[in-house]
C-alpha cells in the first residue's frame, strides 16, 4: 500500500487507488462527470493546494530563490491545523490503502506536489 504522487490527467498506474486532486481549481472545459474518466481525479481536495496567492507566486518563480520562497510559504500553509491533519490522515492511509495525490504541473520539481511528497515522507507515509 502506498501513495503515488502524480500528474493529473496522466494515465493511471496499475493499482493506483483513489486519485485526489490537490489543486485550487478543477480542470477547465471538462464536465465534472468526466473528471475521473479522463484521469484527472476522483476526489477534489483543494485543502492541500497552495492558496491562490501562492499559486500565482509559483507560476512566476523564475529563479531558484523565487522557488525556495514559494516552498517556504507553502510549507507554512501546510503547517496550519486543517492541512496538517489532512497530511497526517493521508500518511496513515498510505499504510492500508493505495491512493494518489496530484496536480496539473508538467514538472514535479517545480510543483507543489514535490513539497507534498516531502511532507508526507516526513510523516512516515509510504510513497512510491
Amino acid at each position: 500500500m502506498a501513495i503515488r504522487i502524480v500528474r493529473l490527467g496522466a494515465p493511471r498506474a496499475e493499482n493506483e487507488g483513489l486519485r485526489i486532486g490537490t489543486v485550487r481549481r478543477p480542470p477547465r472545459g471538462v464536465p465534472k462527470a468526466e473528471f475521473a474518466r479522463r484521469d484527472f481525479y476522483d476526489v477534489w481536495y483543494p485543502n492541500l493546494s497552495p492558496s491562490q496567492e501562492l499559486v500565482t507566486e509559483a507560476l512566476h518563480a523564475e529563479s531558484e530563490k523565487d522557488w525556495r520562497g514559494f516552498v517556504k510559504k507553502f510549507k507554512a500553509e501546510m503547517a496550519q491545523h486543517d492541512a496538517s491533519k489532512s497530511l497526517d490522515l493521508l500518511a496513515a492511509l498510505s499504510h492500508t490503502a493505495n491512493l494518489s495525490v496530484g496536480c496539473y504541473c508538467k514538472d514535479e520539481a517545480r510543483c507543489h506536489r514535490s513539497v507534498l511528497r516531502e511532507l508526507l515522507l516526513k510523516r512516515g507515509a509510504e510513497v512510491v
